[in-house]
């Protein structure tokens, strides 16, 4: 049983399938790409939505996004998924290839399903060729050309898809603390953190020290604790079932952090 991407094609196309549940509480979306749905259901939360899809179906996401993802395996079928990344080097070619223009910066929704089509249909049968013989010779090269398939597919499927795609804009700067609040939860280093609310990283510490009077890591830590102690005292919440969905990297990091912020470990702890 695979249970993480296979590579069709390096870095560009991968493959995913497993029988058990699996939850990928960290996702940083840094570009923009497209899943083809083989067979369970995959979703998607971000700070803002939660989108879904089932058997055939094509989400396209914007990138600069965190998320948890959550592949399902559902009755009488394992989770099967092709995911393409839409690189923006790639992106950039078709541009100037097609004289697309690509001033301005996108605003519309940031995950889309994409309609289905006769076209989109055999695309997605004619990809599953190369994720079933990624060993082959061909593959690579006439991936490629897919990938540029999918591209005029999207653009042909979803008028107006342009933006999306071809936005090659910095991201402006952004509510710092509306975002940070929102998504402090992400096991993210501070770098992306920086870059998702369009800053340097000189730039994020700086106004982040101006708004939050403390650094990042040491904000992030308190407001984590903060709201595992919330969870533990008024939900009842086990340690074990909410350290990875706040962020720490291991239970043993989450209860010395806790003892230490606290007095008493986690599993100590009485409201």
């Amino acid at each position: 049983m695979v249970t993480h991407p296979t590579e069709i094609i390096p870095g560009i196309i991968f493959f995913s399938y497993l029988s058990r549940m699996r939850k990928d509480k960290v996702a940083f979306l840094e570009d923009n790409i497209l899943v083809l749905q083989v067979s369970g259901r995959f979703s998607l939360q971000t700070a803002s939505e939660r989108v879904a899809m089932g058997r055939g179906e094509m989400l396209l996401i914007q990138k600069n996004q965190l998320g948890e993802i959550t592949k399902t395996p559902l009755e009488g079928e394992d989770y099967q998924t092709v995911v393409i990344r839409l690189k923006e080097a790639f992106l950039r070619t078709i541009a100037l290839e097609e004289q697309i223009e690509t001033s301005g910066k996108y605003n519309g929704p940031p995950n889309i399903l994409v309609p289905g089509n006769d076209f989109l249909q055999a695309f997605f049968q004619s990809v599953m060729p190369y994720v079933r013989h990624p060993e082959e010779k061909i593959t690579q090269s006439m991936g490629m050309l897919k990938v540029k398939e999918a591209v005029h597919l999207l653009l042909y499927t979803l008028p107006g898809i342009e933006a999306l795609l071809f936005d090659f804009s910095e991201p402006y700067k952004m509510d710092l603390e509306q975002f940070m609040v929102s998504n402090f939860h992400y096991n993210v280093p501070i770098e992306k953190f920086a870059q998702l609310t369009g800053r340097s990283l000189a730039g994020f510490k700086r106004d982040f020290q101006k708004l939050f009077g403390m650094s990042p890591r040491h904000w992030l830590q308190e407001r984590r604790l903060a709201e595992a102690r919330r969870l533990i005292e008024t939900k009842n919440k086990k340690p074990s079932a909410i350290y990875l969905d706040l962020g720490f990297e291991s239970l043993s990091h989450f209860s010395h952090s806790f003892k230490k912020k606290f007095g008493r470990a986690p599993s100590e702890w009485v409201g």
